[in-house]
């Protein structure tokens, strides 16, 4: 019953005014060039429940991609991480605080609550909320992966709040559990990667039947990495992308990449080569020809960069393959005919 228990919380958290309410939101700590980024409870003005402090999965984003332009890779493949999982959320004593105030508001009818507290406190699962086991495990609960909240796989994770002891399993009947490869996953979901706008020559503007020279600056693709972690369980999972070759889409069929294939790998780490005085004469590494004006108007210029993806983690020290991943920009391209007058 995931929409049961998800109205009754935020009901019980409007009337008691707590920062204890299950929003499935995430908060950031830092700027937008974020140290971490925090995947658990948080109000609705971003701050951290007293839970999410050492709860669920926490992400650090500093070695990650940064800047104007910087947004997600997106999987070559239909593959996406999962919308969500389950991971230690409580102890005994911040269950209790979580759940009590829910159930003095009487907000959610006196069945739920009647069940709630025979399950948790009267022994029909648990007798004190567990407290008899303090220190020696956590209460999991379903978190929602950031971005995913309207996904129908949201409400997959609909298991009641359980007790799991101290290096034990999850429960068999717990697919989604919090383990290094879904850590690897949910860190996927983190990257973020430059623009991949290109430096373009001619800059101002291209000329009908002459290549255009295209390359991007090595500083904007060094790779990136993202690394999750659940503090609780001791596991953690680091997810690196790393630039492999760059795609060339002149916007219009009169055209011609250099190389035919459109595609421009990464050599000696450098993609294409830069423009300079001399150059005119010679075939540019990547690039593309026009054969046809923009009369008056330009030619979206599409520039993707492939990032090869893989991932390394607590009990895991070969890198393991994730999807490819793809991030593109476009950007306006004028192309005027060169003009001859013959004497």
């Amino acid at each position: 019953m995931p929409a049961v228990r998800r109205s009754w919380a935020w009901a019980g958290c409007a009337a008691a005014l707590i920062l204890l309410c299950p929003t499935q939101a995430s908060a950031v700590l830092g700027d937008d060039k974020g140290d971490q980024h925090v995947s658990g409870n948080a109000d609705k003005s971003g701050n951290l429940s007293a839970t999410a402090a050492g709860a669920g999965v926490v992400i650090d984003r500093s070695r990650n991609g940064h800047g104007q332009g910087a947004g997600p890779v997106a999987a070559a493949s239909d593959w996406e991480p999962p919308a969500c999982y389950y991971a230690p959320k409580y102890t005994p004593d911040e269950l209790q605080k979580y759940l009590e105030p829910i159930w003095a508001v009487d907000s959610t009818g006196p069945e739920w609550d009647a069940a709630q507290r025979k399950r948790y406190v009267e022994g029909g699962e648990y007798k004190d909320f567990n407290k008899a086991k303090a220190g020696e495990g956590f209460f999991w609960d379903s978190f929602v992966t950031p971005g995913r909240e309207g996904d129908p796989g949201a409400l997959a994770c609909d298991k009641p709040i359980f007790w799991v002891d101290t290096g034990d399993p999850p429960p068999a009947d717990v697919p989604q559990a919090v383990t290094p490869e879904v850590l690897a996953q949910l860190a996927y979901a983190e990257i973020r990667v430059p623009s991949t706008e290109v430096e373009l020559a001619p800059e101002a503007e291209s000329k009908v039947n002459l290549p255009t020279w295209a390359w991007l600056d090595g500083a904007k693709f060094e790779p990136v990495a993202v690394t999750a972690s659940v503090p609780r369980l001791g596991i953690e999972a680091t997810t690196v992308a790393e630039p492999v070759s760059l795609r060339i889409e002149p916007g219009t069929d009169d055209a011609r990449t250099l190389p035919a294939s459109g595609v421009c790998p990464i050599t000696d780490g450098h993609i294409g080569e830069a423009y300079a005085p001399g150059k005119a004469d010679r075939t540019p590494p990547c690039g593309v020809t026009y054969l046809r004006a923009s009369h008056g108007g330009s030619y979206p210029l599409r520039a993707t960069l492939t990032w090869k993806i893989h991932w390394t983690g607590t009990g895991v020290a070969q890198p393991q393959d994730l999807p490819d991943g793809e991030f593109g920009a476009a950007q306006d391209v004028v192309v005027r005919e060169v003009q001859a007058v013959n004497r």
